[in-house]
């Protein structure tokens, strides 16, 4: 961050004189008289630098944050350990450069970390190819359904209630201008009810999109609902954790054709809601109508190794209308963190929080149930959140326990109004023993006001 930069008014001048203009509003001159402010605008007199800093500082006291707050939410958005090391390699200004290496010959550090990072992602999901990231697990879910759309020349796409919500509100908001029907498969027990599946698939159905650890936490049985899309000549879409990957079956071997998910809990931080990352992978057959762009690894003519942008099917290095996307972009430096993270780790550390966190959740549900203030909702295998029923109404509960500095669990009910008083928490690997012990001393105490 740029924390000085100095302009003065005879600067100014000089930089008029060089342009041929005499004033800051000839800069401005298509610009009609009527919209322009008449009057200065109600601001505070300047202040010091040393006046501003502290009135900065002052302003960032009043957010919350988790270096003061323990978190039990997720719903999409994860608490995990960002390993020191990541932070300081981001902050190096080479990693700050164009988000696309237009010459690929001068850029051979960022397509390598592209590249290391789409066999990551490859590796992970079981899948045989990998794009360079998109804008986040929302959009390349809905970039997902829309590919089945375009490679299968159909325009309806089947997607289980159990899958996040917001991510679904994202689908329908793009299906609704490229003329494609979302059909929702409902849920029981938690789970998608297969026999509603089978019921809803038709001849017109490009895709099924399946979530696994779905948004309650639960995991699905994808190989049977892949069976059962693929037997209808549908494609089968799934949108998983990355993290929940180290410990199950990859979605490519249970018949997944196309992975995508979000990828901020690969070492990028919660941020208030972004900047995340959505990763996207899909088999070989698929490949040419994948979403953004392909790194690949090749030989120069010294027989060195070297790497090149093997596909790019966007608009802006094709013509709009052959373009797999109008997304433009990547999450480069995300995408940047998620490849340290994973390299960090290794197989066996990614496995290691993957079970830290299954154990801590399943100890925790176990605790809160033992209070006799909670009761079970779904009785099904889950990963590292799980819905729980509490005997007071959410908002009380969370509100006691936030004056507890405890950021408590996502009330259901916004989303699923059948599920009145239920809360879905999350318990990764930064959460301690004591800490999930004293969550469930206070959410116990009813009469704790």
């Amino acid at each position: 961050m740029t924390k000085y930069m100095g302009l003065t008014e005879s600067d100014r001048e000089h930089m008029l004189k060089e342009i041929g203009i005499e004033s800051m509003r000839s800069l401005f001159s298509d610009i009609p008289e009527q919209v322009y402010l008449d009057g200065k605008l109600n601001l505070k007199a300047a202040l010091s630098e040393m006046e501003v800093m502290k009135s900065l500082k002052s302003l960032a006291e009043k957010n919350d944050d988790l270096d003061h707050f323990i978190c039990f939410l997720g719903a999409g958005a994860y608490d995990h350990y960002i390993p020191a090391a990541i932070g300081q390699l981001l902050s190096r200004q080479e990693f700050y450069t164009a988000y696309t290496p237009y010459q690929p010959e001068i850029s051979q550090g960022t397509l390598q970390a592209i590249f290391e990072y789409q066999t990551m992602i490859c590796e992970l999901t079981g899948m045989d190819v990998s794009n360079a990231s998109m804008y986040d697990g929302a959009t390349s879910m809905t970039e997902a359904a829309i590919m089945a759309t375009e490679a299968l020349k159909k325009s309806e796409i089947l997607i289980s209630k159990s899958v996040n919500p917001e991510s679904r509100q994202v689908l329908k908001t793009y299906a609704q201008f490229r003329d494609i029907k979302i059909i929702e498969v409902n849920i029981i027990d938690g789970q998608t009810d297969i026999d509603d599946l089978k019921k809803k698939l038709n001849e017109n159905t490009a895709a099924f999109l399946q979530q696994s650890p779905n948004f309650f936490g639960i995991i699905e049985d994808l190989a049977s609902a892949g069976e059962i899309a693929h037997a209808n000549n549908s494609l089968f879409i799934v949108s998983a954790d990355p993290v929940s990957l180290a410990l199950l079956k990859s979605p490519g071997e249970l018949g997944a054709d196309i992975v995508v998910g979000e990828g901020q809990s690969l070492g990028n931080p919660l941020s208030f809601g972004g900047p995340y990352l959505g990763f996207f992978a899909t088999k070989e057959k698929w490949m040419r109508k994948m979403p953004g762009r392909i790194i690949g690894q090749t030989k120069d003519k010294e027989g060195k190794r070297g790497f090149v942008l093997t596909l790019q099917t966007r608009e802006q290095h094709i013509r709009r209308e052959k373009a797999t996307s109008n997304i433009c972009s990547n999450q480069g430096l995300n995408a940047l963190a998620a490849s340290m993270y994973m390299t960090f780790l290794g197989k066996e550390g990614l496995k290691q929080v993957a079970e830290l966190c299954t154990q801590k959740a399943h100890y925790m549900y176990d605790e809160l149930l033992k209070t006799e203030k909670f009761s079970q909702i779904y009785d099904k295998p889950f990963f590292k959140e799980f819905t729980i029923k509490s005997k007071e109404p959410v908002k009380e509960l969370n509100s006691r326990l936030l004056r507890e500095k405890i950021i408590g669990g996502y009330s259901l009910s916004q989303d699923y109004p059948e599920l009145v008083d239920s809360s879905l928490i999350c318990v990764t690997e930064k959460r301690t023993k004591e800490e999930i012990d004293n969550f469930v001393r206070k959410a116990a105490k009813l009469n704790e006001r």
